[in-house]
C-alpha cells in the first residue's frame, strides 16, 4: 500500500516513542492497527462490489445479446412459417381446383 523502506519505518518508530513517549505508544499502536484493518476490510469490500457490478453488467450485456439472438431467430422463422403456410394455402386452392374441375366433368356423366 505505502512504499516504506525498514529503515525509514525505524525512523518513524523512533519519532513516534520520543513524541508519544513509551506510555502510550502501545495504544497507538493497537488503535492503528485496528484503524489499518478496517480500512483493508472496507478496501476489500468496495473491490468486490466494483468486482460483482462488473460481472453484472457483463452478464446484462450478454442478456441482451442472447435476446436480440433469439429475437432475429423468432421473426426469421415466422418468416419463413408465413410462406411455408402462404405455400400450403396456394396447394389446396389448386387441388381443390382440380378435384372440382375432375368431379365436374364426372358429375354429368354420372346424371
Amino acid at each position: 500500500m505505502f512504499d516504506i523502506a525498514f529503515s525509514e519505518l525505524i525512523v518513524i518508530a523512533i519519532v513516534a516513542l520520543i513524541v508519544i513517549g513509551p506510555e502510550k505508544l502501545p495504544k497507538l499502536a493497537r488503535t492503528l492497527g485496528a484503524i489499518t484493518g478496517r480500512m483493508q476490510k472496507y478496501m476489500t469490500q468496495i473491490k468486490e462490489e466494483v468486482n460483482r457490478e462488473a460481472r453484472f453488467a457483463e452478464l446484462q450485456k450478454l442478456q441482451n445479446e442472447i435476446q436480440s439472438s433469439v429475437t432475429a431467430k423468432q421473426v426469421a422463422l415466422q418468416s419463413d412459417l408465413e410462406g411455408v403456410v402462404q405455400d400450403v394455402k396456394t396447394a389446396v386452392v389448386e387441388n381443390a381446383a382440380t378435384i372440382e374441375s375432375k368431379t365436374g366433368s364426372i358429375a354429368p356423366d354420372a346424371k
